[in-house]
């Protein structure tokens, strides 16, 4: 073996104990400076950072802290409750830090421009905290930097243009934040970007053209922005691109034809924007297409028989826009794999001729506000996952689709403002019809005849209140929600999350008569009940107090009559009532939700009276007011008439007793009582056959 000299193994000795120097005192430089920022917390007694103490070593003991040879790498202390700043952060004690992770937790304050000296940072992670002010300019000289993810605070004023200058840059989030100004050109330079989030600002100005240089970007969330101006066409060079947001916002103009060449393209969202024109016929060429969504647009012209061929779409949303002409009959052909149809407020006119074939995956058909004629599609009936069908407010012609209760699935069920008539039949050998039903609209048809009792027998889930509801019509982190129109509290109104907020019977505005079934009052989970304007009759069901949910009741304009039942003033959740324009008599119960009610919930019934009338009751509940002349002239007449009424009454009594004693004492004399006997017998007779009676 080669023996060392023995002054190069001094050497060797040396430098061994000086780089063990070194880093032993670097390490405790580190320590100390994270032991300091530590102090600054507001809750300096947090059990995740329990092992920060200056007695322990960082780089094996400290939570969240990983150290390679000695000096401090890795900083994850995400979720740790931590309530302070940043001012006080080692930026410049940290030359060697890589990975820094404080997200989810309690930081204020603004991000201070010392960041800078993190020349090494790769990974920065600052999301869900409670960080304000500008992003500092400083950061672009991170070069290394491969992922930014600041979403989530309250964070102001413009993009840096510096960040333009972070070529290794993967990831960058900067949403949900109040960010203004415009899109900085210079991010057209980071083109190794993969993802570009900054949605849910306050971004004005336009796109930037240069954000089509960016050639590995896969996903771009530009929604919820000021942005305007025109798409740009170099948005068609982002081939690896799947995800492209730009919805809500003001963006104009037409849909430029180059987004055809994103032929990796899965998620296409432009919805709540002023675009014009058609849509593209060489949208059916991209294949990857599985979410479309171009609604609350200005969009024109007849639907492209070419969408026909998207095989993978899932989700078309085409709805309030100004399409015109027929459904194409080969929509029929993709319910196999569309689960979403949305064309609601257009101007789609025809009869529907698609046939929908068994066991399709359609979960929501909405073609409400359009000029649909003819029958209801029966094929419809093929489609067993169907939740949303929504065909209001349309010219269709046709009777009640009781088949559609096969449906295992609906929920909701809209047909309101058509041409539908007739009886709503049901048979009571028809079991098990409409079982998840918790919103039907039927108002402003033509149905007739009394209203189905045993079609209400059917709604289970209107029957349990502690139900819980699984919000399926979400799709991907929110690209999609069912909404249906629904008339509340008097109100029209679009509602979303429709599947876990509202329960409602709606079948006002039609000739439905008879009597209000006393098994409406099994429905516990109504929000809504709306039976206005039709020719009901008889009484209100006192069973209609046990909607113990229900919020808004209408039952005017109809030919109610007897009193308010008493029960309904135990409806605690009731904000809206209107029992007017019916033959209602008697007095207005008081109590809880009834003295809020107006005048106008009760005018039209000449025969009620009481709060808040201006007919009184025994217990009506008015305010006491000081007497006037005219009203201590009344009392004084009253009182004199009251005297007199007793005084009558005295001297009839008086004079009765003198006729009755000398009628005594004539039988008396006369001993011969037979006479009276037959009188009582014969008042005896008649009051016993009066009770037979």
């Amino acid at each position: 073996m080669m023996m060392v000299p023995s002054k190069i193994s001094s050497l060797l000795q040396f430098f061994t104990l000086l780089y063990l120097f070194t880093v032993t005192f670097a390490s405790t430089e580190e320590t100390t400076a994270l032991f300091k920022w530590k102090a600054t917390f507001k809750n300096k007694n947090n059990s995740l950072l329990a092992s920060w103490t200056p007695s322990s070593d960082a780089c094996s003991d400290w939570y969240g802290v990983i150290c390679i040879n000695g000096r401090v790498n890795t900083l994850n202390i995400t979720n740790a409750s931590i309530i302070g700043t940043l001012y006080a952060f080692p930026f410049s004690s940290l030359p060697f830090l890589e990975y820094l992770n404080l997200s989810r937790n309690n930081l204020f304050g603004t991000i201070p421009p010392e960041i800078g000296y993190l020349t090494n940072l790769v990974y920065l992670d600052l999301h869900i905290n409670h960080i304000s002010g500008s992003i500092p300019p400083q950061i672009g000289s991170l070069a290394k930097l491969q992922i930014i993810r600041l979403f989530d605070n309250h964070l102001t004023g413009p993009i840096p243009e510096t960040i333009g200058y972070l070529r290794c840059l993967t990831k960058l989030s900067l949403s949900i934040n109040s960010l203004t100004g415009s899109i900085p050109a210079s991010l057209g330079n980071l083109t190794n970007l993969c993802f570009l989030f900054l949605h849910v600002n306050h971004l004005s100005g336009s796109i930037p053209e240069e954000i089509g240089y960016l050639r590995s970007l896969t996903r771009l969330d530009l929604r919820n922005n000021f942005l305007i101006g025109s798409i740009p066409t170099s948005l068609g060079n982002l081939k690896n691109l799947q995800v492209l947001l730009l919805n809500d916002n003001n963006l104009i103009e037409e849909i430029p034809p180059s987004i055809c060449n994103l032929t990796s393209l899965a998620i296409l969202y432009l919805s709540r924007n002023n675009l014009k024109g058609k849509i593209l016929q060489c949208l059916g060429n991209i294949s990857t297409l599985q979410f479309v969504m171009m609604s609350h647009n200005n969009l024109s012209g007849e639907l492209p028989l070419s969408i026909c061929n998207l095989t993978s779409l899932q989700v078309l949303n085409l709805g309030r826009n100004n399409l015109n002409g027929a459904i194409p009959q080969c929509f029929g052909n993709m319910s196999g794999h569309l689960e979403i149809l949305d064309m609601q407020h257009n101007n789609l006119s025809g009869t529907f001729q698609s046939t929908f074939s068994i066991g399709r995956a359609l979960r929501s058909f909405n073609l409400h506000g359009n000029k649909l004629e003819g029958k209801i599609p029966r094929s419809l009936a093929n489609c067993q996952r169907l939740e949303v069908l929504d065909l209001g407010a349309n010219l269709l012609n046709d009777t009640f689709p009781m088949w559609l209760g096969t449906l295992p699935e609906l929920q909701v069920l809209s047909l309101r403002s058509n041409k539908l008539h007739g009886p709503i039949r049901t048979s009571r050998f028809m079991k098990n019809l409409f079982p998840k039903l918790r919103i039907i609209d039927l108002a402003s048809n033509a149905f007739t005849a009394e209203l189905p009792a045993n079609l209400f027998q059917n709604f289970e889930a209107m029957k349990r209140v502690d139900q819980t509801v699984e919000d399926s019509n979400n799709k991907e982190g929110g690209y999609y929600q069912d909404s249906v129109t629904v008339v509340t509290k008097g109100l029209e109104l679009e509602v979303d999350s429709i599947l876990s907020l509202y329960i409602t019977i709606d079948f006002s505005n039609n000739r439905f008569e008879g009597r209000i079934p006393s098994i409406m009052g099994n429905l516990i989970a109504l929000h809504m009940l709306n039976l206005s304007h039709n020719g009901l009759q008889g009484h209100i069901p006192p069973s209609l107090g046990n909607l113990s949910s229900v919020e808004s009741l209408d039952l005017s304009a109809n030919h109610l009559e007897g009193e308010i039942p008493k029960q309904l003033t135990s409806l605690t959740f009731l904000e809206f009532l209107n029992l007017s324009h019916n033959q209602l008599q008697g007095c207005i119960p008081t109590g809880r939700q009834f003295d809020t009610f107006e005048k106008n919930s009760y005018e039209g019934n000449d025969r009620l009276r009481g709060f808040p009338n201006l007919e009184g009751c025994g217990n009506s509940r008015f305010p006491k007011t000081n007497n006037t002349t005219h009203e201590l002239e009344q009392e004084s007449d009253s009182t004199f008439l009251s005297e007199l009424n007793w005084k009558v009454v005295l001297m009839g009594y008086v004079c009765g007793l003198i006729i009755g004693f000398s009628i005594t004492y004539l039988m008396l004399s006369a001993r011969n009582p037979d006479w009276l006997s037959r009188i009582a017998d014969e008042l005896e007779y008649r009051i016993l056959l009066r009770r037979r009676k």
